[in-house]
């Protein structure tokens, strides 16, 4: 028996309902916390500044040293980490930026008639608040996904809120990597009152316009009420525990292939004890290889706490087939998927629901969550059915031009005046009625 209760559960043999409970995610209970970060959020709203720093004190038990980071201070930082770190840095963020760059939409412009202009344009965020968790280590790779797509995307100011460290400062490879890619300045706080401060604006911290970046449940649960404010700021997407979902077949279990499998699993479950992963196989063998690789591996990490609880969310499921397993992946969406199958680069063609995928056996998800290109802030809990991977057009606002000559007006016209007329808006009708009434006047006049 697993020491984590892991078993290998046979998808054929459960009822619907049993397959819908297996695919359940653990469940995300606020409690009391709305109104705890509604007041925290009012809070900041009235006392701004000082508020976030009084706040910071009582809820995260430390006092800032430093509250605020200018481009000097960025710039200093980078001068004082490592060289190794500083080339993993600037190696990674060349390829975000090239991956970023290529994703730019372009503005185009056509005409739905003659002489009826009709124009796309993209116009970037002017100011936007990203927010980088504190922990065990520093988050770089999250302040180069958020600052990046920012940046390449041209938005006048990007701000930067993380919690201090136990010396009461923003680490300075937090510091460092905002100054490689654009931040105007870092201000140190964290926790629902970095976001109430991004969103509503204090003295020192300007007022976003849209809020990007992950965080625990008081940071989620912030996000989420001061987008639905109309005096908030919009954020990027809902959020929730991570996940994985792993499809892989008995060709995966060459060499240490178990093992492997094993590392990507554990690699989303170390995250919080909160977060969920799962294999779909069609190989029972490799299956029982998996559950006794994560008995092995588990309880070696420096995670091991994290890894006993969210283990126990885990599911190992065989299927009938890799077809049966694309279409429970698809049902599940997750927020990573790993296709480590003899026919991995075929089959992540019929993918539709997932926010990033993994293609073959040499392509662990960590390369996504560091430094091969594409953005690590994916859509997590369902949300991939709906929402897309982090990336430029999210710091973009895209915006419609149209512009009607009098000949143009003269042909289309009469169609808007038709279906004005159907919908019983008559000043809809007349916008366009009158004006067509001055073009054949004119026209007569000049006959």
């Amino acid at each position: 028996m697993s020491r984590y209760g892991l078993k290998t559960m046979v998808w054929s043999e459960l009822d619907p309902q049993q397959q819908q409970v297996l695919l359940a995610r653990p469940a995300m209970d606020s409690g009391n916390r709305k109104q705890a970060v509604a007041d925290i959020i009012g809070a900041v709203r009235n006392g701004g500044d000082a508020s976030v720093q009084e706040l910071t004190q009582r809820l995260d038990g430390i006092s800032p040293q430093t509250y605020s980071y200018d481009a000097a201070a960025l710039a200093k930082a980078w001068k004082s980490i490592s060289p190794e770190l500083a080339q993993a840095l600037q190696d990674a963020a060349g390829r975000i930026k090239a991956f970023h760059q290529a994703d730019v939409p372009t503005n185009i412009e056509i005409e739905t008639a003659p002489g009826l202009r009709c124009s796309v344009v993209y116009r970037p965020l002017q100011t936007v608040g990203l927010y980088v968790p504190g922990g065990s280590a520093p988050l770089v790779s999250t302040v180069l996904m958020l600052a990046i797509p920012a940046q390449i995307a041209g938005c006048s100011e990007i701000i930067l809120c993380s919690p201090p460290n136990a010396q009461g400062h923003v680490p300075a490879e937090i510091l460092a990597a905002a100054s490689l890619c654009g931040v105007s300045q870092v201000f140190c706080c964290g926790g629902a009152q970095a976001i109430a401060a991004m969103a509503y604006g204090t003295r020192q911290i300007p007022r976003c316009h849209k809020i990007f970046g992950p965080g625990n449940s008081w940071v989620t649960e912030a996000k989420q009420q001061v987008s639905q404010d109309p005096a908030g700021a919009a954020i990027d997407m809902p959020a929730g525990p991570s996940e994985v979902l792993v499809i892989a077949d008995a060709a995966a279990l060459q060499g240490n292939g178990a093992e492997l499998i094993a590392w990507d699993l554990l690699s989303q479950a170390e995250h919080g004890p909160d977060s969920q992963v799962l294999l779909l196989t069609d190989s029972r063998e490799l299956a029982n290889a998996v559950i006794e690789q994560l008995d092995r591996l588990a309880p070696a990490s420096p995670r091991a706490t994290i890894l006993d609880q969210s283990l126990r969310s885990s599911r190992i499921i065989l299927t009938a087939d890799l077809a049966v397993a694309m279409q429970v992946s698809e049902r599940y969406a997750p927020e990573h998927l790993i296709l480590n199958t003899a026919d991995a680069r075929e089959r992540a063609q019929q993918v539709r629901q997932a926010g990033s995928v993994f293609i073959g056996r040499w392509t662990p998800e960590s390369l996504g969550d560091y430094c091969s290109g594409p953005n690590h802030v994916l859509p997590t809990y369902g949300w991939a059915r709906s929402h897309s991977a982090l990336g430029v057009t999210d710091f973009l606002r895209r915006m419609t031009l149209q512009e009607a000559s009098a000949s143009a007006l003269q042909m289309v016209g009469p169609c808007a005046e038709i279906l004005a007329g159907f919908e019983g808006l008559d000043a809809h009708r007349m916008a366009v009625s009158a004006r067509l009434q001055q073009i054949t006047s004119a026209q007569e006049r000049d006959v």
